[in-house]
Protein backbone atom coordinates (compact mmCIF):
# COMPACT_ATOMS: atom_id res chain seq x y z
CA UNK A 1 0.00 0.00 0.00
CA UNK A 2 1.46 3.42 -0.76
CA UNK A 3 2.02 5.82 2.06
CA UNK A 4 -0.81 8.07 3.18
CA UNK A 5 -3.81 6.66 1.17
CA UNK A 6 -6.67 8.85 2.20
CA UNK A 7 -10.06 7.42 3.55
CA UNK A 8 -13.38 8.63 5.09
CA UNK A 9 -14.35 6.72 7.60
CA UNK A 10 -18.43 7.65 7.98
CA UNK A 11 -20.13 6.58 11.36
CA UNK A 12 -23.62 6.35 11.61
CA UNK A 13 -25.87 5.92 14.17
CA UNK A 14 -25.72 2.33 15.82
CA UNK A 15 -24.70 0.72 19.29
CA UNK A 16 -21.83 -0.42 17.45
CA UNK A 17 -20.27 3.29 16.54
CA UNK A 18 -17.94 2.94 19.29
CA UNK A 19 -16.41 0.27 17.59
CA UNK A 20 -15.68 2.65 15.10
CA UNK A 21 -12.87 4.68 17.45
CA UNK A 22 -11.15 1.26 17.36
CA UNK A 23 -11.66 0.97 13.43
CA UNK A 24 -9.99 4.61 12.75
CA UNK A 25 -6.71 3.89 15.14
CA UNK A 26 -6.03 0.93 13.23
CA UNK A 27 -6.37 2.61 9.75
CA UNK A 28 -4.75 5.10 11.50
CA UNK A 29 -1.64 2.91 12.34
CA UNK A 30 -1.59 1.28 9.39
CA UNK A 31 -0.62 4.61 7.69
CA UNK A 32 -3.67 5.77 6.50
CA UNK A 33 -5.16 9.30 6.13
CA UNK A 34 -8.50 9.12 7.82
CA UNK A 35 -11.21 11.63 7.81
CA UNK A 36 -13.90 11.09 10.11
CA UNK A 37 -17.34 12.01 9.16
CA UNK A 38 -20.43 11.77 12.16
CA UNK A 39 -24.22 11.17 11.55
CA UNK A 40 -25.96 13.74 14.51
CA UNK A 41 -27.45 10.07 15.46
CA UNK A 42 -23.86 8.81 16.08
CA UNK A 43 -23.25 11.49 18.41
CA UNK A 44 -25.75 9.96 20.25
CA UNK A 45 -23.45 6.83 20.67
CA UNK A 46 -20.15 8.27 20.76
CA UNK A 47 -18.26 11.53 20.71
CA UNK A 48 -16.18 13.20 18.13
CA UNK A 49 -13.13 13.92 20.68
CA UNK A 50 -11.54 10.15 20.47
CA UNK A 51 -11.90 10.11 16.39
CA UNK A 52 -9.76 13.74 16.61
CA UNK A 53 -7.36 12.18 18.95
CA UNK A 54 -6.74 9.07 17.26
CA UNK A 55 -6.24 10.14 13.55
CA UNK A 56 -5.31 13.99 14.77
CA UNK A 57 -7.82 15.21 12.11
CA UNK A 58 -10.91 17.81 13.31
CA UNK A 59 -14.20 15.59 12.83
CA UNK A 60 -16.73 16.56 10.99
CA UNK A 61 -20.12 16.37 12.84
CA UNK A 62 -22.51 18.99 10.44
CA UNK A 63 -22.57 19.35 6.79
CA UNK A 64 -21.69 23.66 7.22
CA UNK A 65 -18.54 22.58 9.62
CA UNK A 66 -16.11 24.04 7.69
CA UNK A 67 -11.96 24.42 7.61
CA UNK A 68 -10.18 27.10 6.12
CA UNK A 69 -10.52 27.80 2.59
CA UNK A 70 -13.01 28.22 0.13
CA UNK A 71 -14.22 24.52 -1.01
CA UNK A 72 -17.03 22.98 1.12
CA UNK A 73 -15.08 20.61 3.41
CA UNK A 74 -17.69 17.83 2.24
CA UNK A 75 -16.66 18.42 -1.68
CA UNK A 76 -12.77 18.52 -0.44
CA UNK A 77 -13.16 15.33 1.71
CA UNK A 78 -15.12 13.55 -1.80
CA UNK A 79 -12.47 14.57 -3.86
CA UNK A 80 -9.41 13.33 -2.02
CA UNK A 81 -10.71 10.41 -1.16
CA UNK A 82 -9.27 7.16 -2.12
CA UNK A 83 -12.01 5.21 0.25
CA UNK A 84 -15.21 5.78 1.44
CA UNK A 85 -15.80 3.32 5.08
CA UNK A 86 -18.60 3.20 6.55
CA UNK A 87 -18.84 1.51 9.98
CA UNK A 88 -21.14 1.08 11.32
CA UNK A 89 -24.02 1.24 8.79
CA UNK A 90 -27.44 1.65 9.59
CA UNK A 91 -30.48 0.71 7.66
CA UNK A 92 -31.13 4.21 7.33
CA UNK A 93 -27.61 5.38 5.82
CA UNK A 94 -27.79 2.60 3.30
CA UNK A 95 -30.93 3.37 1.68
CA UNK A 96 -30.22 6.95 2.32
CA UNK A 97 -27.32 5.63 -0.20
CA UNK A 98 -29.35 4.12 -2.48
CA UNK A 99 -31.86 6.63 -3.23
CA UNK A 100 -29.38 9.19 -3.57
CA UNK A 101 -30.58 11.14 -0.77
CA UNK A 102 -27.67 13.47 0.67
CA UNK A 103 -28.86 15.74 3.95
CA UNK A 104 -26.12 15.16 6.04
CA UNK A 105 -22.24 15.50 5.48
CA UNK A 106 -22.06 11.70 5.20
CA UNK A 107 -24.36 11.11 2.18
CA UNK A 108 -23.66 14.08 0.93
CA UNK A 109 -19.47 13.02 0.35
CA UNK A 110 -20.80 9.96 -0.90
CA UNK A 111 -22.87 11.25 -3.47
CA UNK A 112 -19.92 13.89 -4.55
CA UNK A 113 -17.26 10.72 -4.10
CA UNK A 114 -14.89 10.98 -6.53
CA UNK A 115 -15.23 7.86 -9.68
CA UNK A 116 -12.16 6.12 -8.50
CA UNK A 117 -12.90 6.08 -5.08
CA UNK A 118 -14.02 2.93 -3.55
CA UNK A 119 -16.82 1.94 -1.20
CA UNK A 120 -16.87 -0.72 1.77
CA UNK A 121 -19.94 -0.97 3.81
CA UNK A 122 -19.99 -2.67 7.62
CA UNK A 123 -23.48 -2.74 8.23
CA UNK A 124 -25.01 -2.90 11.86
CA UNK A 125 -28.69 -3.24 12.95
CA UNK A 126 -31.49 -5.54 14.28
CA UNK A 127 -31.47 -8.86 12.39
CA UNK A 128 -35.17 -8.35 11.36
CA UNK A 129 -34.24 -4.98 10.08
CA UNK A 130 -31.45 -6.10 7.86
CA UNK A 131 -33.47 -8.95 6.53
CA UNK A 132 -36.28 -6.83 5.14
CA UNK A 133 -37.07 -6.40 1.59
CA UNK A 134 -36.53 -3.03 1.68
CA UNK A 135 -32.71 -2.93 2.95
CA UNK A 136 -32.03 -5.91 0.68
CA UNK A 137 -33.02 -4.55 -2.19
CA UNK A 138 -30.88 -0.91 -0.81
CA UNK A 139 -28.23 -3.43 -0.48
CA UNK A 140 -28.26 -4.87 -4.01
CA UNK A 141 -28.86 -1.96 -5.61
CA UNK A 142 -25.28 -0.41 -3.62
CA UNK A 143 -23.82 -3.44 -4.66
CA UNK A 144 -24.55 -3.00 -8.29
CA UNK A 145 -22.95 0.46 -8.30
CA UNK A 146 -19.65 -1.07 -6.93
CA UNK A 147 -20.13 -0.77 -3.21
CA UNK A 148 -18.83 -3.59 -1.69
CA UNK A 149 -20.66 -4.82 1.59
CA UNK A 150 -18.62 -6.64 4.92
CA UNK A 151 -20.86 -8.52 7.32
CA UNK A 152 -23.25 -7.85 9.26
CA UNK A 153 -21.82 -10.61 11.65
CA UNK A 154 -24.08 -12.97 13.17
CA UNK A 155 -24.35 -12.93 17.65
CA UNK A 156 -26.02 -11.45 20.73
CA UNK A 157 -27.12 -8.41 19.01
CA UNK A 158 -27.90 -5.25 21.25
CA UNK A 159 -31.79 -5.50 21.15
CA UNK A 160 -31.15 -8.53 23.02
CA UNK A 161 -32.17 -10.99 19.76
CA UNK A 162 -29.78 -13.47 18.90
CA UNK A 163 -29.15 -13.40 14.74
CA UNK A 164 -27.46 -11.67 12.08
CA UNK A 165 -26.67 -8.05 12.57
CA UNK A 166 -23.48 -7.44 14.57
CA UNK A 167 -20.96 -5.25 13.02
CA UNK A 168 -18.25 -7.26 11.07
CA UNK A 169 -14.95 -7.11 13.59
CA UNK A 170 -13.30 -4.69 13.26
CA UNK A 171 -9.85 -5.98 12.32
CA UNK A 172 -11.90 -7.91 9.25
CA UNK A 173 -12.84 -4.51 8.06
CA UNK A 174 -9.75 -2.97 8.64
CA UNK A 175 -7.81 -5.77 6.78
CA UNK A 176 -10.52 -5.48 3.63
CA UNK A 177 -10.30 -1.61 3.56
CA UNK A 178 -6.78 -1.85 2.80
CA UNK A 179 -7.14 -4.64 0.45
CA UNK A 180 -9.18 -2.04 -1.51
CA UNK A 181 -6.60 0.56 -1.10
CA UNK A 182 -3.80 -1.68 -3.01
Amino acid sequence: MSVSKKIVLGVTGSIAAHKAADLASLLTKSNCDVRVVMTADAQHFITPLPFKTLTRHPVVTNLYDEDEGWQPTHIELADAADLLVIAPATANVIAKLAHGLADDALTCIALALNPQAKILIAPAMNGKMWLHTATQANVATLKKRGAEFIGPDEGMLSCGYEGIGRLWPVEAIVKRALKLLL
